[in-house]
């Protein structure tokens, strides 16, 4: 697209929110000189207070355009999508607000990144909006934040450093700290609500997807719980989007080899966390079936809401990756801080700057971050100081 064709290089629909907060103050400070951008939600009076924020430190940002869309209003996001190159969005449950802005962008030929975690969502948009989106040129790519830009692009690049000819396998086990944000929590009990929602949406997509080109298969499978000799943690199969994301990218690929596989874990230095982990997990799914539960501990927590900044700087991530492919063992690494805020709003925003500005593979439709920016995401992270390692 054409720099000048737009009003907008970018826009940031939920600059009210806590993770849209995070990412619009990243974007005003590490945003190239003259980006043209806007914030957009429902509210101009809560925009305003946004701007006047940013605008306390740099004053330049006084005049940063606001733009009132509702994502119940398909006119207002039309309105919106086709006033800029890159849509970011920070509103969810997507699964219950997302559609109206994924249909406006496939529509609009307008790139589109989001930081769903919810598969029944990206499942559905797929079958919904791709095939509008290949037609337009809009590049669809969701989960842009921690779900799941470390696993994706660090599969993408153990990949590339073990440089196998034939068969490859990966395994990525994760370890962090820090709390998730109340969107996140909501999302998560939403998605873990509708299992059989969730398996009639896969269902419907592989009736659909094409097959990996010139007979290749790309994998996630399962693992059971067990300790891992190279890396020495207890590992617990994790059941996240992040698997079938890196599937995805191995699918459209050919680097990744004839065969490739992926598993994908929590991993933990003792089995008592592991085995808690696991309770912790399958009591949180059991409440998602009961609807007094769920809405009790939705409750709870609420939405826009996070942790302050001194909690935040404590927290880290790292995710360990093990490649084998032609008889050699790899391990790498791709590490951080504050995985559920700060790290989030800087991979959401690198991606809309990626797609605004990159010289980027030539992809459309709905695309991962591999597929779609790949090593020049994985640059810019990387200068802004997420690691990313051959260790071994």
């Amino acid at each position: 697209m054409d720099d000048t064709s737009r009003e907008f290089d970018l826009v940031l629909f939920g600059a009210t929110g806590f993770t849209g907060g995070l990412t619009a103050a990243y974007l005003a400070e590490h945003g190239p000189t003259g980006l043209r951008w806007a914030l957009v939600g429902r509210s101009q009076e809560k925009l305003e207070r946004v701007r006047a924020h940013l605008a306390a430190d740099r004053p330049e940002l006084a005049d940063l355009p606001l733009l009132v869309a509702d994502a119940a209003d398909p006119a207002s996001l039309a309105d919106v999508a086709g006033r800029t190159k890159v849509v970011i969005t920070t509103v969810g449950p997507y699964l219950t607000h997302g559609e109206p802005l994924v249909a406006a962008c496939a529509e609009a030929g307008t790139d589109y990144v989001d930081l769903t975690g919810e598969p029944e969502f990206v499942d559905r948009m797929y079958v919904a909006h791709h095939a509008t989106a290949v037609a337009s040129g809009a590049r669809l790519v969701h989960a842009c934040g921690f779900d799941s830009i470390p696993h994706d692009l660090g599969a993408m690049y153990t990949v590339q450093q073990l440089a196998a000819s034939g068969p490859v396998s990966v395994r990525g086990v994760v370890r962090a700290s820090g709390m998730f944000s109340g969107g996140t929590f909501h999302s998560a009990m939403t998605a873990m609500s509708r299992p059989k929602q969730m398996k009639e949406a896969s269902t419907a997509r592989r009736r659909v997807e094409p097959k990996p080109a010139e007979g290749r298969s790309s994998r996630a499978v399962g693992g059971k719980p067990h300790r891992d000799k190279q890396l020495g943690f207890w590992l617990l199969p994790m059941p996240t989007i992040d698997p079938f994301v890196v599937q995805r990218s191995g699918a459209a690929l050919a680097s990744y080899g004839p065969t490739f596989r992926y598993s994908h874990f929590a991993g933990t230095k003792t089995l008592h966390y592991a085995a808690g982990g696991a309770a912790g997990v399958g009591a949180i799914a059991l409440a998602a079936q009961l609807k007094p539960l769920r809405n009790l501990m939705l409750g709870r927590i609420k939405q826009g809401e996070g942790p302050d900044a001194s909690k935040r700087e404590k927290s880290w991530f790292t995710v360990d990756f093990i490649g084998e492919g032609d008889g050699r063992t790899i391990h790498t690494r791709v590490s951080g801080g504050d995985p559920g805020y700060g790290e989030t709003a800087k991979m959401l925003a690198e991606s809309a700057l990626c797609l605004a500005f990159d010289d980027n593979p030539s992809t459309a439709g709905q695309v991962t971050t591999a597929q779609a920016m790949g090593d020049n995401l994985l640059a810019r992270l990387h200068a802004q100081g997420i690691t990313f390692e051959a260790l071994a």
